[in-house]
């Protein structure tokens, strides 16, 4: 039998991988005001103090991330020709499904030698892996900053931000300092936060604002020229990208995506050029995938809740109230073999977290003396498409 990948060769690519999300950029575009703000908000640990907490806020693939990394790159350059700096250890973690107990379990294992066994993952409390990380870090000594991305999707996040911030002043560590980054798509996490973090934390707030069209244009024209082979996209492609992701999230991400994705098109019809042609094309295809990931992003439990919505939707039984919705999501949780959450109060603040991602929309009703105010909740996105990234997850990944 012929070998099915026999005679594929990179017609227009040059290089690829510039076009995706794990690549770090050299230059950093379009985010001067950002740096500023940034650098000001970490020149302490140039003198030997103690690092300011900062929480950096913007939607998905706004650059915080990106720009995250760039600054902690630079300044760690900057503390090794400084006398008067700390020795600086940075410790990156994407709290993602996580917990605090399990995001502690990280950097444990992060900072231990490779000879030294992995502290467990169960068995222990968040008070054990806590001690032990204070032990790690005084062991080491100098600054450490601890970059907690998507931090508003950590379980028990107060714990960890009233602990950490005080850990000097508790006696906890007496030979390092420690500072905490927190990354968010959501402005209003420090709402979430107890009063006791928020006096605690006295952190400094960073905003990422959407791209316009004309940063993004410029940050895809920067990408491309390395991406592609020398004639191998038209400025108009370019510009189209820039235009419908400003249009849209105002997102490089998805700019990127719609530009990579184009090349990914006009490589399998065979043509030597992206076109604006291809790039209406992938804006298709690149949509199915966004609902598909922002669907995997939620915790289990969260997409099981919004399936069930769905599975309303589709019988045009929506708006509905939490009590009907958690009675559909327990069957739809014991289909996909899943032990569903037991309180409705727990169901309700799931659906407070899709409403406020955008997943759902929301209208309160009062049916006065007879019945009280109440929510009722529909899908605010096609419950087909929610069907179709369900099976894919599910698919991919064991049930738990």
């Amino acid at each position: 039998m012929k070998d099915p990948f026999e005679g594929i060769t990179e017609q227009l690519f040059e290089n690829k991988h510039v076009l995706e999300e794990d690549y770090d950029p050299e230059t950093i575009l379009e985010r001067e005001a950002e740096i500023e703000a940034y650098r000001n908000a970490l020149k302490d640990i140039l003198f030997g103090r103690t690092p300011s907490n900062i929480f950096i806020y913007g939607k998905t693939g706004v650059g915080k991330t990106a720009v995250t990394r760039f600054m902690m790159d630079a300044l760690q350059t900057q503390v090794e020709g400084r006398t008067a700096a700390d020795r600086l250890t940075v410790l990156f973690h994407n709290c993602n499904n996580d917990s605090a107990y399990g995001t502690l379990r990280a950097f444990i294992n992060t900072l231990r030698s490779p000879s030294e066994p992995t502290f467990p993952k169960k068995g222990l409390s968040t008070s054990d892996a806590l001690e032990e990380f204070y032990a790690l870090l005084d062991e080491r000594g100098g600054t450490f900053l601890l970059v907690l991305d998507e931090i508003d999707h950590l379980a028990k996040v107060n714990s960890l931000l009233y602990e950490i911030p005080r850990a000097r002043s508790n006696g906890n560590l007496k030979r390092a300092k420690i500072g905490v980054i927190g990354i968010s798509n959501n402005y209003r996490f420090r709402d979430s936060l107890s009063p006791k973090v928020k006096g605690t934390l006295m952190e400094k707030e960073l905003s990422f604002s959407p791209y316009d069209a004309d940063e993004l244009r410029t940050i895809l024209s920067h990408r491309a020229e390395k991406a592609f082979i020398e004639g191998g996209y038209k400025q108009s492609a370019i510009a189209l990208c820039a235009a419908k992701a400003a249009q849209d999230t105002g997102s490089a991400r998805q700019a990127l995506d719609l530009l990579s994705t184009g090349g990914d098109i006009a490589e399998d019809r065979g043509e030597d050029i992206v076109t604006d042609e291809h790039i209406r094309d992938a804006e298709t295809r690149v949509q199915r995938g966004r609902v598909r990931n922002k669907i995997q992003d939620q915790t289990p439990h969260g997409q099981l809740i919004l399936e069930a919505i769905a599975r309303l939707e589709a019988n045009e039984k929506t708006p509905v109230r939490s009590k009907t919705i958690q009675s559909t999501y327990e069957r739809v949780a014991n289909r996909w073999q899943t032990e569903p959450l037991s309180s409705l109060r727990s169901v309700q603040d799931h659906l407070s977290e899709l409403k406020m991602l955008g997943f759902l929309s929301r209208t309160e009703r009062n049916d006065g003396r007879a019945g009280g105010a109440y929510y009722e909740y529909e899908l605010a996105m096609d419950a087909n498409a929610v069907f179709t990234a369900r099976k894919e997850i599910e698919h991919e990944e064991p049930t738990t």
